[in-house]
């Protein structure tokens, strides 16, 4: 329909999808000739992830809705209503002391994934912790205190942040420099799985408002407040994007990239209207590996 509106001249009649049968040989036979050539590979890594459709969705099927603040949402798969565009806080008791750390984050539920809190190495409020574990409350782990200058703003909130690689593209990287672990609390359709303990079998924003309950009968709970964000939205379903750790099949996109910004700058590659072809270059030059599993 779009290709028609467009106006292009093509013979209807002889359209073809890629999964259909009678073409399942050539795609087949495309896809091994790119994968030994190594541009098609397999990797365990954060998609954007739907667990309405229990996809992998590309960054531009994912919408972004602006919230000023507390806002009331229906979310596919719950019941009722839940609140974004909130700040929650909430402590950790360090190990074997009457002390604790106050951490603030919009995703209470991923808390079940943490593995870690980073602090910044120049914050003299945190030296002494360095080093030290935290006690989860609702797992049987401890979370080391580490310090993450790359990742730790010691100005913004509490100066503290919780690290849950397997949730979080920022803490992935935090992960991956400190060697932590990766803790997936969720199932493919957004249930929270064994990893999240008593937790486990709840829906993911079920969970969110149950764990504050709990929290709060620790005295651990310690206050929500007003936070202007962006929401990732599935531009199908509408469900709350969730970044998680899947294997996925990738097309090597680097070197195409090169190619097509050198094609350009020699004007081999002619972009019309010329204006667009600013366009072209920050595409080329901030690309990602294709996901192709759906």
């Amino acid at each position: 329909m779009q290709c028609q509106r467009l106006g292009a001249s093509v013979d209807w009649e002889r359209l073809y999808f890629t999964m259909d049968n009678n073409l399942t040989v050539a795609v087949k036979e495309a896809f091994v000739r790119l994968h030994e050539r190594g541009l098609i590979y397999r990797a365990n890594r954060l998609v954007n992830w739907s667990c309405k459709m229990k996809t992998a969705l590309s960054d531009i099927e994912v919408e972004y809705v602006e919230l000023a603040g507390p806002t009331k949402m229906k979310i596919p798969g719950h019941e009722g209503e839940y609140t974004f565009g909130v700040l929650e806080s909430f402590s950790y008791k360090v190990e074997g002391s009457e002390e604790e750390i106050v951490i603030a984050t919009t995703r209470l539920e991923t808390m079940l994934g943490d593995v870690a809190v980073a602090v910044n190495s120049k914050d003299t409020r945190y030296t002494h912790l360095v080093g030290k574990y935290l006690v989860h409350p609702f797992c049987d782990r401890r979370l080391p205190i580490i310090t993450d200058d790359a990742l730790v703003d010691m100005s913004f909130g509490t100066g503290a942040v919780k690290i849950t690689p397997a949730h979080d593209p920022n803490d992935f990287e935090c992960g991956a420099r400190h060697n932590l672990p990766q803790v997936n609390i969720f199932t493919d359709d957004g249930l929270i799985n064994s990893n999240g303990g008593r937790f486990a079998g709840l829906r993911r924003f079920d969970a969110r408002v149950l764990l504050q309950e709990e929290l709060r009968k620790l005295n651990q709970y310690k206050g929500v407040s007003s936070n202007p964000m962006r929401l990732g939205l599935c531009s199908r379903s509408k469900d709350v994007i969730e970044p998680l750790m899947r294997p996925q099949w990738y097309v090597n996109c680097q070197e195409i990239a090169k190619v097509m910004l050198a094609k350009h700058e020699s004007k081999e590659l002619v972009i019309v209207p010329e204006d667009y072809g600013k366009l072209w270059t920050g595409w080329m030059s901030n690309i990602k590996d294709w996901c192709i599993s759906r």
